[in-house]
Formats: structure tokens, sequence, C-alpha cells
């Protein structure tokens, strides 16, 4: 493990070198060239223009100027990011092809809910007796992104020549529940909690390697730290993550293909950022091969893939002292996962009806399972198909989404499915309920903050995958509006059923619990004031009105209700 941690350190310190030695330099070059645009185009003011000779020299091609009485030219100013900005790769700020980018993000999340909450051993309030008691929540998330890149080459039709890229980000977040447990597991910290954490989300080279054809089908290395997406819709894999990838295009970029190598690192659990260099002990191998017009059907791309997950035997706590790895369940012990996944996913259409749909397999072993207690073999499947059409500006959707369960977690079998770090917009995202909240139970939880797997894991960014599990069965209807060119309208109903109860039944010691979840209906609002993504406000509403399964094991049938805003800002 430590030869690890100092190989990833290693590695990464090598590019933060990199990324200061190339960056600086830049920068300084910046205002120097800024200076000199400002000077041409005092030189070509409507004052000095006639008093010209008949030929102006300027020092590059990004810099021309039309002279008076055309009146095309707006002077950029750094505050402006709309007109010529050096500082939005407008024209170089080094020799004819060198480029920067600066862009500053700022996200604001808050958030109001009910989610079921375990009383624990001290209570907020000493007259309850239920063994979960009082769920209101109160969160918010506050993120300041910058990211710098740093980029070469001639860029029309053909890719850059090389990219540096780092984005820092500075989080503050705060959280306030009605139960002294929740936010620790020292009660005595309370029922609230204020943290903040500074984490790099990106810190990578790119380097264009060769090209296949005279038309640009290339082939390029990115090493460092990179966000990635193994699918169309997240279901297997999206995060920000240290990783080694190749990738290209052929046949006139009909085909796109990745091979990523992944070393993960550690998340802060309050932010969900990464750790600074701290080594999670799992790889995850990805390969995928996407074609555009499969099969000649015009306007589909289908997609293969082939996930490796190898996850260490570890034991890790998270900052607020609760043991993650491995979960604090059954019989609790080390163990190490290697997870295959096989899978076949499409997006596009067939005329007016617009289609995406994915199935996966996994297969491998689980060398210690902890609510089987003994080693296991994983066979799980998932399937998920969204059927949409569009009339003007209202689009109709129906959608069905599909993860195994495990019959029996008794047996040397994992049937239930999970996920590496999923993270899908399917059936509502992040505005539905069941998707939007995590909502724990016993040690675990039922379900994770933005992800649709009922997969009993401690947590999906610190914890391993569990493949002994209830599995799930989402049907959805769904209808999208624009309802002006600023304001998109996003509505869904989800029904909620487990695959299968018999491992709920064993890890709670609850006979016959019922499969029916419940209702889960959802609103949200995206506003764009400006008609641009520089100013983003969305709103969501959501419930989750309980069915029998969901009032067995939660002991409730209030329905349960969240609401959000998010308000994102960029420069």
């Amino acid at each position: 493990m430590t030869n690890n941690l100092s190989q990833t350190f290693s590695r990464t310190l090598l590019i933060a070198i990199a990324v200061i030695l190339l960056l600086l330099p830049s920068l300084i070059l910046a205002q120097e060239n800024a200076d000199t645009a400002q000077a041409i185009t005092d030189i070509t003011s409507a004052d000095t223009v006639a008093q010209l000779p008949d030929f102006i020299l300027i020092p590059d091609r990004w810099r021309q100027v039309v002279p008076p009485p055309y009146e095309l030219n707006v002077k950029g100013r750094f505050i402006d990011p709309y007109n010529q900005n050096i500082l939005k790769g407008d024209y170089p700020i080094w020799g004819q092809n060198t480029f920067f980018i600066f862009t500053a993000t700022t996200e604001s999340f808050t958030e109001f809910a009910h989610v079921p909450t375990p009383s624990g051993i001290s209570t907020f309030n000493p007259l309850s007796m239920d063994f979960f008691a009082d769920g209101e929540k109160f969160f918010f998330n506050q993120n300041i992104k910058l990211t710098f890149e740093l980029y070469h080459g001639q860029t029309a039709y053909r890719p850059r020549d090389w990219e540096i890229k780092i984005t820092p980000v500075f989080n503050l977040n705060y959280l306030n529940l009605k139960e002294n447990n929740g936010v620790n597991i020292n009660v005595r910290k309370g029922d609230n909690r204020t943290d903040g954490h500074i984490a790099f989300q990106e810190l990578s080279i790119e380097k264009h390697l060769f090209n296949l054809t005279d038309r640009y089908d290339f082939v390029a290395f990115k090493g460092g730290i990179q966000r990635f997406s193994s699918d169309f819709r997240s279901f297997i894999f999206n995060d920000y993550n240290l990783g080694y990838r190749l990738f290209g295009n052929y046949s006139n970029n009909k085909f796109q293909y990745n091979l990523i190598y992944l070393t993960l690192l550690e998340k802060e659990t309050n932010s969900e950022l990464n750790t600074i260099f701290e080594d999670r002990e799992q790889d995850v191998l990805i390969v995928n091969l996407y074609k555009q017009d499969f099969l000649g059907l015009l306007g589909y791309t289908a997609e293969l893939s082939f996930h490796h997950n190898r996850d260490a035997a570890a034991t890790h706590y998270d900052v607020n002292g609760r043991l993650v790895r491995p979960a604090p369940i059954g019989r609790v012990r080390e163990h190490e996962i290697n997870a295959l996944y096989f899978g076949w996913a499409g997006e596009g259409h067939f005329g007016r009806l617009n289609i995406s749909h994915a199935l996966y397999h996994v297969t491998g072993t689980d060398d210690f399972n902890q609510i089987a207690a003994q080693e296991i073999n994983i066979n799980a499947q998932m399937a998920a198909l969204e059927l949409s059409i569009d009339v003007d500006w209202m689009r109709y959707k129906v959608s069905a989404f599909y993860a195994s369960g495990d019959d029996n977690p008794l047996d040397d079998q994992g049937k239930g499915f999970d996920a590496i770090l999923d993270l899908p917009f399917f059936a509502g995202g992040p505005f539905s309920y069941w998707q939007q909240q995590g909502i724990g139970l016993g040690g675990v939880a039922l379900v994770h903050k933005l992800s649709l797997l009922p997969s009993l894991r401690t947590n999906k960014l610190e914890g391993q995958a569990n493949f002994v599990n209830p599995g799930l069965l989402l049907l959805n209807v769904g209808y999208d509006a624009e309802l002006t060119p600023k304001l998109k309208l996003i509505a869904n109903i989800n029904y909620l059923r487990f695959s299968t109860t018999r491992t709920l039944e064993h890890f709670l010691n609850q006979g016959a619990l019922d499969n029916n979840i419940g209702l889960d209906y959802s609103l949200g609002l995206i506003f764009r004031p400006f008609l641009n993504n520089n100013s983003i406000f969305t709103f969501g509403l959501a419930a989750l009105s309980p069915f029998e399964g969901f009032k067995d094991i939660y002991e409730t049938d209030a329905t349960q209700l969240s609401g959000f805003m998010n308000m994102v800002f960029t420069y």
C-alpha cells in the first residue's frame, strides 16, 4: 500500500511541476500580449488610420482589425468574456498557436428535505421511542472552481497538439439535522456541522500522439486527474479521478474509443471532492468503443464497453469517524472485490422516436461478502430503456430500469447488481427524491445520493460495492418542455419496487417485507436568464409516497419531501 501511495504521489507531483513550469511563463507573457493588442487597436483607430501607410504590420492573424468605417471592432477587456479576451483563448498568449483559457465557476446548492434518520444512542428528542425519529435536513454546499487551461495547436478541423489543465476547487458545506448522531459518530458533536475542503478535480496533461488518416483521425494520451464518464448515462462510472487515458477516433470520427486505467484517489467525505493525493487502493480499467450510424441507422450511436474494478481489502474511516471499509454489518472483515462488467449501450433516434438504452452483465468475485459471510461469485445484470417523442417544444418520455437482486443472500452467488461510481441522469436524475437523497439503513445506505441502486453499501464514494442486495425495478413517465428559450420544465413520476426482498429480510431480521417501495414524483425548472450558460438557476421539488415495502422498513407512511435550489455563475 505504501509503495502504491508513493508511486501515485510521485506521478501526480510530476504533473503538478509540469503545470507550474509551463503555466507561469505563459501568464507573464499574457500581459505583454494584451498591451500589444491594445497598441494595435489604438493604431487603427479612426483618428490615426488616415495617417497610416498602405500596409499595416500586425504581429499575428488573430489581432486583425477592420479599419473604419466598418464598426465591427469592440475592444476586449479582461472582465468581458464575450468579446476578444486573452483569458478566453481568442488570441494567443505566446507565439502564433499557444492559447490560454481561464474559467471561474461558483456553484451554490441549498437543500431542504425530510429523510428517515435513525434516533441513535442519544436522540435529539428525549421523548422519542421510535428507531427512526425526526428526519428534517438542511444542507448547503458552496463550490468555487477555477480552471486554467493552456494549449497549443492550429485547432481548425484538427485536435490540439497538447493541453495542460488544472482545476482547484474550494468548498464550504453546512449540514443541520434533528438527530445528534447524524453529522458525526460522536453524538457530542451535536446536530450540525460546518466544514471546508480544497481539492484538485483536474490536474492533467494531454498530448496528441499521431494522426491515423489525412482527415485528422487521431490517437492521443491524457494523464493525471481528469473527468471520465464510461457511457451515455453514467450507469457504471462517472468521476474526476487520477487516470492514464489513451483515446481517439477513426473513419471520419464515426468511431471513438477510450482505454483508461485509473488509480482512484480517496474522497473527502463531506465535500465529496478528491483528497490531496491519498490513494483509494482501488484500480479501475475501462475500455469502450462508440460507433456512429451503427448498422447504417443514421442518428443512432452504439457503444460496447468493458470495466474491471479491483477494490483492495482495507480498513478506512471517513472524516466523521464512521467505518466505511469494510462495512460495519454482518461479519466485519476486510475483503477484496474483482468485478468485470460487459456492456452494450446506445443513444440516438429512429425517425421521430428517440431511444436511449443500456444492458450490463457483471461477473467476478468478492473474497468475503459480509452479508453472505463467505466468498461469492458475482452474477448480476442491469437494463435500462428510455423512449421519447418530441412534439414541437415538448418531449414525452417513458422509461424502465431494472437491476437484479439477490434472492438467496446466504449462498455463494452475488446476484444483486452494483456499479463502480455511478452518476445516472435517468428517470428524473437529480430531481427525483429517490436519486437526490441518500436514505440510510442500519449502518449502510438503502440507496445513495445520486444513484439508482439499493446496494446496501456504506458510501458510494468511499465504500465498497455490494453484490448481495435487493435490486430495483423502476417504471417512469416523464415530460420535458422548453417553456421559453430561457426556461425549461422537467416533470417525472416513478414507480419503485424491489426486485426481491430476501436480502432485506435477512439483513433486518424481519420477515415478509413487501416489494413495493413507493411512488416518486418530481418537478424541476432550469432558468437561463441571459440565454447562455454563464448563469443557470435550477429548482427542484420532489416527494416519495411510501407503499408497503417502505412502510415495513422505516415504520412510517408519511410522504417524504425534498426541495433544492442550485445557482451556477460562470466567467
